[in-house]
């Protein structure tokens, strides 16, 4: 069955861009069951079944938060992806926030776009190239160069993201340098239970092994 989808956007020529790119798919089949020029127009639509729906925030102006914090109450699957001219981090992070699944900027490729839908029709959360949840700063590295100035960045919100309440809670315990035992007799769950909990949150996070987990969690204050 094909998604169907909605284009709140009050750039014509660019949305006319955007539908010609989603009719194309093939796979997920994309259905456009409406286009909205006006924030009227958008509030209307999602009267009816939609399953994704591609958004310009600023559509609504500042209702734009506000309203798709209340979309994702009425319809808890419906999939959200902002596309817009604006990437500040403070936008960006307002945006997942208040229920965005995925952030793409217009100065983005197609694929990016498409990458976007594929994630978030999964159930995950999607972060284009080039954005970021929080400023950047300025970090000095001695060990290259005294004078060498490197990009850091803090993306904790989306790699919390990552996990489910369960796994944000085992992790909390992990950290605390405790065992599969001690963990599973704190939950009233088996050892099994936490060991499946354990090596599912490593994978995520691409980690082999405990002492790696922890550094990382530690590292991006995760707990």
């Amino acid at each position: 069955m094909a998604t169907r989808a909605v284009i709140a956007d009050n750039q014509k020529m660019f949305t006319e861009g955007i539908q010609a790119i989603l009719t194309d798919m093939k796979f997920p089949p994309i259905k456009i069951v409406g286009i909205a020029y006006t924030f009227t127009e958008l509030k209307k639509m999602m009267e009816f079944h939609v399953d994704l729906l591609i958004i310009e925030p600023a559509i609504a102006e500042a209702e734009g938060s506000v309203f798709m914090s209340e979309l994702k109450k009425s319809l808890p699957n419906i999939r959200i992806i902002v596309l817009s001219n604006y990437g500040e981090p403070n936008l960006v992070r307002d945006a997942f926030l208040h229920g965005a699944d995925g952030y793409v900027l217009k100065s983005n490729n197609s694929l990016e776009l498409i990458q976007c839908i594929d994630s978030v029709l999964d159930g995950k959360t999607y972060l284009a190239e080039g954005l970021r949840l929080t400023p950047e700063f300025i970090k000095e590295d001695k060990s290259i160069h005294p004078l060498k100035e490197t990009k850091v960045y803090e993306d904790r919100f989306l790699l919390k993201q990552k996990l489910t309440k369960r796994e944000k809670h085992i992790l909390s315990l992990i950290v605390q340098f405790k065992n599969n035992k001690v963990i599973a007799q704190e939950l009233f769950i088996s050892d099994q239970t936490v060991s499946a909990h354990r090596k599912r949150i490593m994978k995520k996070f691409g980690i082999k092994n405990t002492v790696n987990l922890i550094k990382f969690s530690i590292d991006h204050q995760l707990v």
